[in-house]
C-alpha cells in the first residue's frame, strides 16, 4: 500500500509516520465518490489534515485545497493494491475495511462505509482514538433496490443487512454519528449531526449560456430505481434533445443499455454515456445544459429522500425535471425551478414546451440559480461538521 501526495508524487508511508487529524475510510464508495469529496473539502478548508482509503484510481481523490505549507501534504492518499483492491463484493469490501482500519493513522478515524464501522469502531477503541461515522442512505432499505442482494438465496443480502444493522447499532455509541439526511437512522445517535449534500461550489461549473442544440444530462448512478430506462424512453420519443448521462450503469443493467443501443443507432451520438467520472469532471458537462433529469423511482430507499442532484442543478442555473417523490415535489413547488413528471411521455412533453419557449426556460434557470443562493447554506453546513470534527480533536 503506497500513499500519494497531492502534487500527485508518491512515497512509500513509514510505519511511524506522524499521525494526521482524521482517516477517511470508505471502503465502498471509491475515489471518485461526490459525497467523499464534499466532507473531504469541508475538513481540508477547516485546516485539519487528513488521509483517505479508499478503493479506485488515487487520481479520482480529492485535491487539497488547504493553505498548509509545511513539509507533510494537507492531505495524503493511500493506494491500495492486490487482489481485494478494487473488487465490488462483499468480501472485497470487508477484506479492504480491516486493512485500511488497520492502516489508519488518524486522531480521528471516519468510517464512511458501512462494513467499515465496526472495526474501525474497535480500532479506535483499542487506540484510544476517536470514531467518527457517515451514513450517506438508509442501507437496509437501499437492500431494497439491489439485485445482488436476491442472489444465491439471498444470503449476500443476509449477510449485508446483518452488517448494516451492527453499523447503526456501533454508530450510536461513535464519538460522531453524520447522516446524509434526515431521515437516514440512526435516530438516537449519542451525538447526530445532519449533513446534507448540499451543493460544494468548487466542484460546479456553472450551466451558462445553452447549447444551440437543446440538452438535458443526468449525473449519478445508472440504474432502473434511479430512472435509466425511463431516461433512454425518453431519449427515444424526443429526437431534438441530446442527452449526456454521467455515472456508472449498474450491471443488472448493462445488457438493457446495450441493447437499447442496438435497436437506437441513430441515437447513438446524441445520447452520451461518460462513466463514472470524479465530481469536478461530471459538473463540467453542466455548461451548456438546458435541463437537468432526477427520474427516481418510488422505492423504499427513495420515497423519503431528496437527491443531492436537485440541489446541484439549481446552483448551477438548471431547469429539473423529477419524477413526483414526496420530497421532491416538495422542493420543485417550493423553489419554481422546475417541473414534475411521472411517464416518460410527460417528461418528453415538459421538454417539448421548454424548447418551444426558450424565454420561459431561461426564467426558470435565473429562478433556480437564485432560490439557491438563498436557500441552500453550503457553508454553514459544513462548517458545522468541521466545527464538530475541532471539538473531537480537543
Amino acid at each position: 500500500m503506497t500513499s500519494q501526495s497531492l502534487s500527485g508524487s508518491s512515497r512509500e508511508v513509514p510505519p511511524d509516520h506522524g499521525r494526521c487529524d482524521v482517516s477517511i475510510i470508505s471502503s465502498g464508495a471509491n475515489f471518485a465518490d461526490a459525497r467523499l469529496h464534499r466532507l473531504t473539502n469541508a475538513l481540508l478548508r477547516a485546516g485539519l489534515s487528513v488521509e483517505i482509503f479508499a478503493p479506485g484510481n488515487p487520481a479520482d481523490a480529492p485535491h487539497d485545497i488547504s493553505e498548509k505549507t509545511t513539509e507533510s501534504p494537507h492531505l495524503v492518499i493511500h493506494k491500495t493494491r492486490g487482489s481485494f483492491a478494487n473488487g465490488k463484493n462483499l468480501l472485497s469490501r470487508y477484506h479492504r475495511s480491516r486493512i485500511f482500519c488497520l492502516r489508519a493513522s488518524g486522531s480521528i478515524l471516519y468510517a464512511i462505509s458501512p462494513e467499515a464501522v465496526v472495526p474501525a469502531y474497535f480500532q479506535a477503541k483499542l487506540l484510544r482514538r476517536k470514531i467518527a461515522v457517515d451514513f450517506y442512505e438508509d442501507y437496509l432499505q437501499v437492500l431494497h433496490d439491489r439485485g445482488w442482494a436476491k442472489k444465491f438465496l439471498g444470503i449476500p443480502g443476509f449477510l449485508a443487512a446483518l452488517d448494516a444493522k451492527a453499523a447503526v447499532w456501533f454508530s450510536k455509541r461513535a464519538d460522531l454519528t453524520t447522516v446524509a439526511d434526515t431521515q437516514v437512522p440512526p435516530f438516537d445517535a449519542r451525538n447526530r449531526l445532519v449533513v446534507r449534500n448540499l451543493p460544494d461550489a468548487s466542484l460546479l461549473t456553472d450551466s451558462g449560456r445553452p447549447s444551440d442544440i437543446p440538452r438535458a444530462i443526468y449525473i449519478g448512478d445508472l440504474r432502473t430505481s434511479r430512472g435509466l430506462r425511463t431516461m433512454l424512453e425518453v431519449a427515444t420519443l424526443a429526437p431534438n434533445w441530446e442527452f449526456d448521462l454521467v455515472g456508472p450503469v449498474a450491471s443488472a443493467d448493462q445488457v438493457f443499455v446495450d441493447q437499447w443501443k442496438l435497436q437506437n443507432s441513430d441515437r447513438i451520438r446524441s445520447v452520451r454515456f461518460h462513466g463514472k467520472l470524479t465530481p469536478r469532471d461530471a459538473w463540467k458537462i453542466a455548461e451548456g445544459a438546458w435541463v437537468g433529469l432526477s427520474l427516481l423511482e418510488n422505492t423504499p430507499a427513495f420515497v423519503e429522500a431528496v437527491p443531492s442532484k436537485l440541489y446541484e442543478y439549481m446552483a448551477v442555473g438548471l431547469a429539473t425535471i423529477s419524477s413526483p417523490l414526496p420530497r421532491c415535489v416538495e422542493l420543485i413547488n417550493a423553489s419554481g425551478a422546475g417541473a414534475i413528471a411521472t411517464t416518460p411521455e410527460e417528461v418528453v412533453q415538459q421538454l417539448d414546451l421548454w424548447e418551444k419557449d426558450p424565454l420561459a426556460l431561461k426564467e426558470i434557470k435565473k429562478i433556480a440559480r437564485q432560490w439557491a443562493e438563498a436557500n441552500l447554506d453550503s457553508v454553514t453546513e459544513y462548517n458545522n461538521l468541521a466545527t464538530q470534527f475541532h471539538r473531537l480533536l480537543r
